[in-house]
């Protein structure tokens, strides 16, 4: 296997479809219970370049500020589609769900969901792209005491919206569960089937203003990248078509269709 070590000493790249299967599935024999059971968190994408940066900090400004406001005026604006989903980290589940600016990321247990969201723009197949695994029983180790109570209790390795209200119902009273900032992976409720077959969940720092890879670049040994080089994009995307990873399916509904209609017919650009 020839997985060159990129300057990042956290990261790997793989050059065949081979290589990549075995980085995507590694370390996630676990021997206490015999079965073959990952502890990472998936997301992919399509640029190496690009970084973790939420749709909250993308407004730019005092973006961290703003939060407060947009989530108000969401609560009050969407009052007859989130009456039922009243509670803080539920309204921010389906906020986020929907496209407003907030400071959650999106990820998946599947390493082929990953995979799909690195090969789905033709636009960017011309640029390695990344797939970030962060090990959640990691970052939980890193946890206020409260929190880790929460997962004791549930026996859990990822929180529900019901446990974090529990701890804490308000941005305010998350915060300031410690001082210095922390990472949360919960798992929102099925909104819909796109939740579901993405096999969601959602990273959230107790800091707005942080992002998350200047977070986790301090703490190396919670997660690993695995740069996905564009020769390898087209292989990786037909492979994935045939085993039906796709936008018709992540995407159910008549959007994903026509996304996936679309990508099926573009033709592949010269030379890539």
């Amino acid at each position: 296997m020839d997985a060159s070590r990129h300057p990042d000493a956290t990261a790997v790249r793989v050059e065949t479809w081979a290589d990549l299967q075995e980085e995507l599935f590694a370390g996630s024999w676990q021997p206490a219970i015999g079965r073959y059971r990952s502890t990472y968190a998936f997301r992919g994408m399509a640029d190496i370049a690009w970084s973790l940066e939420t749709s909250l900090s993308r407004l730019g400004g005092d973006f961290a500020r703003l939060e407060r406001h947009l989530i108000r005026n969401f609560r009050k604006y969407a009052y007859q589609e989130s009456g039922e989903h009243a509670s803080l980290w539920n309204l921010l589940a389906l906020a986020q769900h929907h496209g407003l600016p907030t400071r959650l990321l999106d990820w998946t247990y599947s390493p082929y969901v990953a995979l799909h969201f690195v090969t789905d723009d033709v636009e960017r197949a011309d640029s390695d792209g990344v797939i970030w695994c962060v090990d959640y029983t990691k970052t939980n180790r890193l946890l206020p005491a409260s929190l880790l109570a929460s997962l004791g209790d549930e026996e859990a390795d990822a929180f529900s919206t019901e446990m974090l209200d529990e701890v804490a119902d308000t941005l305010a009273g998350f915060e300031s569960l410690r001082p210095e900032p922390f990472l949360v992976f919960f798992e929102p409720p099925s909104l819909g089937p796109r939740i579901v077959n993405q096999f969601a969940l959602f990273s959230v720092l107790s800091s707005a203003a942080t992002q998350l890879d200047e977070w986790l670049a301090g703490r190396p040994d919670c997660y690993r990248r695995i740069i996905v080089p564009h020769a390898l994009k087209w292989e990786i995307r037909d492979k994935l078509d045939q085993a039906n990873v796709n936008e018709r399916v992540l995407f159910p509904g008549l959007d994903g269709l026509c996304r996936w209609l679309g990508r099926q017919y573009s033709p592949r650009p010269t030379g890539s």
